[in-house]
């Protein structure tokens, strides 16, 4: 193996293990108001987007296989959290999107997720790290969105 290609696996298998330990603590606290943190990602994304969304487009900002979104969008739905509304430009499409109680929850347990996620990039960053890291993840998720 080259030597580029040694130094591109070992900053890939860094940034895997940091996500990896992060996820692992921010689970491991008391946030989540009975959801999974999956279950919350759903929600985030739902909550970052201006109109309801289609299952498939909905997939594009989770990382879960689309049968397995499916599922989980079911028991929000069931939940209350989330709601089915046709598509107005297809009869035969279902478009989603969160409840007022889905928005709340989102809200609730966002705002004691975002303090969790400060403190802990707070403590292992400066500002001016923080700034670096946020820069190098746009320029890398930018690349995989262009190699789609």
């Amino acid at each position: 193996m080259s030597t580029a290609s040694r130094s591109a696996n070992h900053a890939w298998e860094a940034l895997l293990t940091a996500h990896a330990t992060l996820m692992k603590r921010f689970a491991a606290e008391n946030v989540w108001r009975g959801l999974t943190m999956r279950e919350y990602d759903v929600l985030y994304a739902l909550a970052k987007c201006s109109d309801p969304q289609r299952l498939a487009e909905l997939n594009d900002h989770v990382l879960l296989s689309q049968p397995a979104l499916s599922r989980m969008v079911e028991r929000l739905v069931e939940r209350g959290l989330v709601e089915r509304t046709r598509d107005p430009l297809d009869g035969r499409g279902v478009r989603l999107a969160l409840t007022d109680e889905g928005r709340k929850v989102q809200h609730q347990v966002g705002g004691r997720h975002a303090v969790s996620v400060a403190r802990a990039l707070r403590s292992a960053l400066t500002d001016d790290e923080m700034q670096e890291l946020q820069k190098l993840c746009t320029k890398l998720a930018a690349y995989g969105k262009d190699a789609e």
